[in-house]
């Protein structure tokens, strides 16, 4: 994986492995790749499951709920899809003023 690497090239291959093995595989190299930043694998294993999580929003929830499953992440604001399923707009609204509030 190169260095300067875009969240879209890193993390769309992601959406489209449907096998364990792979995503494992798909992993590791994340994990590495954050760790030439200086972080430690406990830190970059954290970094890659939040960003795998937000990432995966962006997709149906059949991808969603696949990717959270296969790489064991959710998405940091609204948990796992297979947990408490989808947001709703209006969840998504308030989490987005609560965040530019500075509100956790």
């Amino acid at each position: 994986m190169k260095k300067d690497i875009t969240y879209g090239e890193k993390y769309g291959p992601a959406m489209d492995i449907i096998d364990q093995a792979e995503a494992d595989h798909y992993f590791q190299e994340c994990v590495v790749h954050t760790m030439a930043f200086g972080k430690t694998q406990e830190e970059a294993e954290a970094i890659e499951r939040s960003n795998l999580g937000y990432y995966a929003g962006y997709y149906s929830d059949e991808t969603r709920s696949r990717v959270e499953r296969l790489f064991r992440c959710s998405h940091p604001l609204f948990g796992a899809i297979a947990e408490r399923g989808a947001p709703t707009v209006e969840e998504a609204l308030e989490a987005g003023k609560r965040l530019a509030q500075g509100e956790p």
